[in-house]
């Protein structure tokens, strides 16, 4: 039986995008948080202080080691559609990329001083040649946006808070900071699926990636209408008991849930900040230094807001009808979990929260830590130390 994991596919003209900053498609909450941290005098010093109780340079020496390097000698499919992913993302240095065997599908891009990408067999063995090449330029996309450093930073402190969690509220700080920086990357992985696509240029294929990853590799049983679907099914279905339990179920993960990103890379795609990118008009990086930190935080701002506004959410939508003056908290709260009209205050309520629904389209997104790959499945119990 022939493999054709890697078949060749016709080669078709991709666009480059010279000097593009990864401003261009950094998800707003990602973006301010970065611009904040490259603005913030000594915090490159800071963590190169750091380095020495990192795991950084172990980490190297393993995969170094206990892997295998992709190059025109090993896996040179791979080291093409890096190589090719670096130049229509202009990034100068070519990151060394491992293949690391593991079943488990996932990728990841961690390093302080110099970014590394690791993905696993598990990963190279369900995705096709277009699906492979939009992961790569996902975490090249990690690399241009500087996010293999918080990943970094967020493995060595949930390692560091299990190591101490004996400790009576010995973690608790650390857990604080894990846990904001788990937000971060959650939206962090919104803006490196967007890299993925301007370097694949085929959304089909980026679709196709993440229904695998969410269900295996039997596309021939799944609909990429159906599985958007689902997205939406979760954004609005249930009551506020279900939007608490999404709440608390999203927390512990470092990814956002599959489907989810599915339809966040699908409305990106729709919008004119994609096309306008396409036809060569965007950020570049020699604006970097120029870029407002208050300007970003209020892009930021706008977006959770507008996020929260057209939201499909019984939460989300029950805390912008009150940011509305849209009625009675307690009513809402009331109505909200039984399903009744409260009575007469109750139905008031009740009529508000319908003359406050305003349909629109919106999106998500944040970023943190460091840049584990993209491309692997929200576990509930995540292994801080494989981060794939």
């Amino acid at each position: 039986m022939t493999d054709t994991s890697h078949e060749s596919v016709p080669s078709r003209q991709r666009k480059r995008f010279p000097d593009i900053s990864s401003r261009a498609y950094e998800h707003p909450a990602d973006r301010s948080a970065l611009v904040a941290l490259r603005k913030l005098s000594g915090f490159d010093t800071v963590f190169k202080a750091l380095s020495g109780l990192l795991p950084e340079r172990s980490l190297r020496l393993l995969f170094l080691s206990d892997s295998v390097r992709v190059s025109d000698a090993q896996f040179a499919h791979l080291n093409d559609m890096l190589r090719d992913a670096c130049y229509i993302l202009d990034l100068k240095k070519v990151p060394p990329m491992y293949v690391n065997q593991d079943p488990q599908p996932g990728a990841m891009c961690i390093g302080l001083d110099e970014p590394i990408i690791v993905v696993t067999t598990g990963l190279v063995e369900l995705l096709d040649e277009e699906e492979m090449r939009a992961v790569v330029g996902h975490e090249v996309g990690h690399a241009l946006s500087g996010h293999a450093v918080y990943r970094t930073i967020l493995l060595f402190l949930t390692n560091l808070a299990l190591k101490v969690a004996w400790i009576p509220l010995g973690n608790v700080a650390i857990m604080a900071i894990v846990t904001a920086l788990r937000e971060w990357f959650r939206k962090s992985e919104l803006s490196a699926d967007r890299a993925g696509l301007l370097v694949g240029q085929d959304l089909r294929a980026s679709m196709r990636g993440l229904m695998k990853i969410a269900g295996g590799n039997h596309l021939h049983e799944m609909n990429v209408d159906a599985f958007l679907a689902q997205a939406d099914e979760y954004e609005k279905g249930g009551d506020l008991r279900d939007s608490v339990l999404k709440i608390l179920n999203v927390l512990p993960r470092t990814h956002p849930f599959t489907t989810v990103r599915a339809a966040e890379l699908k409305k990106w795609s729709e919008t004119r900040d994609f096309q306008r990118i396409l036809d060569g008009h965007y950020p570049k990086r020699d604006e970097d230094k120029d870029t407002s930190v208050t300007d970003s935080l209020r892009e930021s701002a706008a977006h959770y807001a507008d996020t929260v506004r057209t939201s499909k959410d019984p939460l989300m939508k029950l805390v912008g009808d009150i940011a509305g003056g849209a009625g009675d908290l307690g009513g809402k709260l009331r109505d909200k979990f039984t399903g009744g009209s409260g009575g007469s205050g109750g139905s008031g309520g009740g009529a508000a929260a319908g003359k406050g629904d305003t349909p629109a389209p919106g999106a998500t997104g944040a970023k943190g830590g460091g840049s584990e790959g993209t491309w692997r499945r929200a576990d509930p119990e995540e292994d801080p130390e494989s981060g794939s």
